[in-house]
């Protein structure tokens, strides 16, 4: 047995952690659970300061248990197929005897948690630690992770752009390779704008199916939350316990249609990008004989349905809290939830009413397709000083259009994968891979296919990038 007090750090700047490899090492004594997590404290400690993912570090309690973990392999017992692996959350899933702030000062006085939420319960009963908080869009309400109290998360490929939102803070701490793995929300797009802009994966599960008590809402009726990983297989692992059944065997490429969004998924797109998504298709065309392209109808005013919902339920739930404690939220998010709050009921009457009409014409593609292909965000990440994104040859707010291609598509409920592109020395790009409720599996094993033929991949940080990203 190696000599567990001579066990290399956990990560350093230029190299990714794998969840499962890592269990292993630790199931069999190659490494103790305790080192794991005292090193990924440290790595934290010394290489966050300039990427600002983390928001608190549960320290004694992480080393507790995992000292917990190496007296169970120590007494011959498995803690499980996550056993001893440090992991982050978004600050809006609560954690026993932590205060879940949502991202926000206002609940700083809140009670602390007495229970973990569902996910955490069940990746802690999977053998995982919960290492800390991660940062996030105030109430989850933004696509930028720019946070008036806490400060903004940068993308750890260059701290000069944006990491993404509002799990910008789970996103780039895998990226920087802080953390195996992390937990995020999304409700128009949160888990898989960050994940295409900091070149991780990141999964939207099928509404409904992963269970979202012990969660801070924001939407209720499109909030869904997901996992982030560096590699594929521990995202389908992690997954897998959050829903707490494992998925369906991967069907078999040659059986599943793949197809690509045309019309407003093939408007604004940057050349590197559109270019990417051709050599997707090509890929699929190639070995299926074919990759239609498909279209949506009014997808601008879905993008519109879905401003008006997460709004009006947005504001319906701050509003007596706003009442009371206005001031103490960033203006913006308080203007935003107070204009929701004002809504009228017939403007979200109609606007649900919409949301109906245009799931149906979403699920009726996959009468024709078991995977659609659409870009995640129109290029690479925005820079912080100047955060616009060109839509229709204009400059306009990235913040405020950054989830252009998710927004959308979240009025369907239905599982999407955030697929990051193999850059060849340049910025992150992603993709999201789209499927029927509950279809997860062939999403799965499409991203797959495009990890085997070298088309999709976590995007390692340069050189530079992740000296900067380690204080050197």
């Amino acid at each position: 047995m190696t000599d567990q007090t001579d066990t290399p750090p956990l990560v350093s700047p230029d190299t990714f952690p794998d969840a499962l490899a890592l269990a292993a090492d630790i199931r069999h004594r190659r490494r103790s659970a305790v080192t794991t997590v005292t090193a990924a404290i440290a790595a934290i400690e010394v290489r966050d300061a300039r990427i600002n993912s983390v928001t608190r570090i549960f320290g004694p309690r992480a080393v507790a248990e995992a000292e917990t973990i190496d007296r169970r392999i120590a007494a011959g017992e498995d803690p499980g197929p996550l056993a001893g692996v440090p992991f982050g959350v978004k600050d809006l899933f609560d954690v026993t005897d932590e205060v879940t702030t949502a991202g926000s000062i206002v609940l700083r006085e809140s009670r602390p948690a007495t229970r973990d939420a569902t996910v955490v319960a069940r990746l802690r009963g999977a053998g995982a630690i919960p290492l800390a908080s991660l940062n996030m869009d105030e109430f989850a309400y933004g696509f930028a992770t720019d946070n008036a109290h806490y400060g903004i998360t940068r993308n750890p490929h260059d701290l000069a752009r944006l990491a993404g939102g509002s799990s910008g803070g789970s996103a780039a701490s895998v990226a920087a390779g802080l953390l195996p793995f992390t937990l995020g929300s999304d409700t128009n797009g949160s888990i898989r704008v960050p994940a295409a802009l900091c070149g991780v994966w990141g999964l939207k599960p099928t509404y409904g199916t992963v269970p979202h008590d012990g969660a801070y809402p924001f939407a209720a009726s499109l909030d869904v939350v997901g996992p982030f990983a560096g590699t594929l297989s521990d995202l389908r692992v992690v997954y897998d316990i959050m829903r707490g059944a494992p998925m369906a065997e991967l069907p078999q490429l040659s059986d599943l249609r793949v197809a690509r969004l045309g019309g407003w998924f093939a408007q604004n797109v940057t050349a590197p990008l559109a270019g990417a998504i051709d050599a997707v298709a090509a890929h699929f065309a190639a070995h299926a004989g074919d990759c239609p392209t498909v279209e949506l109808p009014e997808v601008a005013r879905a993008r519109a349905a879905s401003f008006v919902i997460t709004a009006a339920e947005g504001g319906t739930l701050h509003l007596p809290r706003l009442r009371r404690h206005a001031m103490q939220y960033d203006p913006a998010t308080r203007d935003r939830l107070m204009a929701g709050a004002l809504l009228p009921a017939s403007t979200v009457l109609q606007a649900h009413r919409f949301r109906t009409w245009f799931r149906e014409r979403v699920h009726a593609l996959f009468r024709s397709a078991d995977v659609l292909i659409a870009p995640a965000t129109v290029g690479e990440a925005p820079l912080i000083d100047q955060p616009t994104i060109l839509v229709d040859g204009q400059p306009v707010s990235a913040r405020a259009n950054l989830g252009l291609y998710t927004q959308p598509l979240s009025l369907a409920g239905v599982p999407i994968l955030s697929a990051p592109l193999a850059a060849s020395g340049g910025l992150p790009l992603g993709i999201q891979l789209i499927a029927a409720p509950g279809r997860e599996a062939a999403l799965f094993a499409v991203a797959a296919a495009l990890h085997d033929a070298g088309l999709a991949g976590r995007v390692p940080l340069p050189q530079k990038a992740a000296q900067k990203a380690g204080g050197q």
